[in-house]
């Protein structure tokens, strides 16, 4: 967990990714609570779903609700610009997969008294569904595998709250 919070670009960690989940696999019947967290760590060579110290890159997964969302926003002062989100429905498959469809997507305001939020979304056009198989799961790292190959390694944010990005 250490080396995914302080050096989340180390090229130790696909190595560590790998005897992780060996070790410690996933099962959804007794652990579908656990999975909010931010990206730490990714396979992808996409530069907004790798990790950066001026991005937080979150994805929300609320399997009770089947309701989730992708969150991508920059840090530090610059956060009160807005977010780009992905608003998704889910449906847990098995014990390790989850059915992802986009239904909208945009960009997401900062909170204002008086007005609320300002949103701008509109409907995705998504012709397939898309999956994660959740590979390692508990209190604080969730390893996935999505369908097109990207590897996720995600540290969970218990300072946040699910309905607060999908409510």
């Amino acid at each position: 967990m250490r080396l995914l919070r302080e050096t989340p670009n180390s090229l130790v960690i696909p190595k560590l990714v790998s005897e992780v989940e060996d070790n410690y696999p996933a099962d959804l019947s007794c652990g579908s609570d656990l999975l909010y967290g931010g990206i730490r760590w990714s396979s992808s060579t996409q530069p907004l779903l790798r990790q950066a110290p001026w991005l937080e890159n979150l994805q929300i997964l609320d399997p009770v609700t089947k309701r989730g969302g992708n969150i991508l926003r920059l840090r530090g002062p610059l956060v009160a610009v807005g977010s780009v989100f992905v608003q998704a429905d889910l449906d847990v498959i098995n014990s390790t997969r989850v059915e992802v469809c986009f239904r909208r997507g945009g960009w997401i305001g900062p909170r204002h008294s008086g007005i609320g939020q300002i949103k701008l979304l509109k409907d995705v056009r998504q012709s397939f569904p898309a999956w994660l198989d959740m590979t390692v799961l508990d209190s604080q790292l969730r390893i996935c595998r999505g369908n097109a190959g990207t590897t996720f390694a995600l540290l969970r944010q218990s300072d946040k709250s699910v309905a607060e990005f999908l409510g």
